[in-house]
């Protein structure tokens, strides 16, 4: 009997014990980033949406663990524009590599992926439905911040509607007890869906219209998105809700000590620049940490254990 593929496509069904587990396994990549761990494998980064950070996070955690990286950035520059279609690419890719990344903008395309794939698939990003490997790197983010993930008053602003990686940090955050706060414009509330997952799983929210000094005050975590153009058919509606939601210096005059301000990127301008100074910015080391999380989701699905890694003799200064 061959073992069970290992996908990593959404935080759905991941346990509270398997995230403290990837946090502790990017922890041991944040100490020794570099490593032969993945030397003869090969990792696939097929993305069929633009991305910088995702895609070279991806392929920058490939290439420290001593993988080599095949793929493209740009599905017109590869046979889909053709008319090849994703069955046919994912498997044809399946000879070539021991895991595919893969950005999509069709919801659910990563799943259709894994049930397909004789590979590991990991998801990275599909339409404004999940983005698992940015909620990891998040999580982590968050408990290297506030040295727990239990009990935050968590934030979340702006496009709350398309915006992938709230969904997937939602979804995560069930196991802690958070309370969130939306603050978007109505056009852009956070869906029903999320809201219904929310009091099915107990998970305690409150929804905002206003962004201002006074209703942030109590966050432990600002997790600030961007307004995404390319998931808007009316460009109107994108140009009247695009600038509603921006953070400024000025309104951190009253936020608590351990706040951080968190962002997926890329930012537009819904973070002033000034903000870049304060304490309370860490969206740079923030993104960073997306190569640690996403070393370690690469190991875990290839069946590198925590265990693998602390007992690694591959580590190059």
């Amino acid at each position: 009997m061959s073992k069970k593929k290992h996908d990593f496509v959404t935080f759905a069904d991941m346990s509270r014990e398997k995230i403290l587990y990837m946090i502790e396994m990017a922890q041991e990549f944040e100490r020794h980033p570099n490593r032969e761990l993945l030397k003869g494998k090969v990792v696939a980064t097929l993305f069929y949406e633009p991305s910088t950070r995702t895609r070279l996070s991806f392929e920058t955690a490939a290439n420290r663990l001593g993988a080599r990286v095949i793929g493209f950035s740009d599905a017109k520059a590869s046979s889909v524009s053709k008319g090849e279609t994703l069955k046919d690419t994912i498997l044809m890719v399946s000879n070539y590599a021991d895991v595919i990344a893969m950005r999509h903008y069709i919801e659910g395309a990563a799943q259709y992926a894994s049930e397909i794939a004789p590979i590991p698939i990991i998801n990275a990003g599909d339409g404004a439905h999940q983005h698992p490997s940015q909620c990891m790197l998040d999580l982590y983010t968050i408990y290297q911040t506030q040295g727990t993930l239990e009990n935050l008053n968590i934030y979340l602003v702006g496009d709350l509607k398309y915006g992938r990686t709230v969904h997937s940090l939602i979804m995560a955050m069930r196991h802690f007890s958070p309370t969130f706060h939306f603050i978007a414009p109505k056009e852009l509330a956070m869906p029903n869906e999320y809201k219904l997952y929310c009091k099915e799983q107990g998970i305690k929210y409150q929804e905002h219209t206003s962004f201002t000094e006074k209703v942030i005050a109590d966050a432990d975590i600002i997790y600030m998105t961007r307004v995404q153009k390319e998931r808007f058919s009316d460009l109107m509606e994108y140009e009247r809700v695009k600038n509603v939601y921006i953070l400024r210096r000025d309104m951190l005059k009253n936020t608590k000590p351990n706040m951080k301000i968190l962002h997926p990127l890329p930012r537009v301008n819904e973070i002033a620049y000034d903000v870049d100074e304060d304490p309370h910015a860490y969206y740079i080391q923030q993104a960073q940490n997306g190569l640690y999380a996403r070393e370690a989701i690469i190991c875990d699905v290839l069946g590198i254990t925590l265990e693998d890694i602390k007992n690694d003799t591959t580590i190059i200064e």
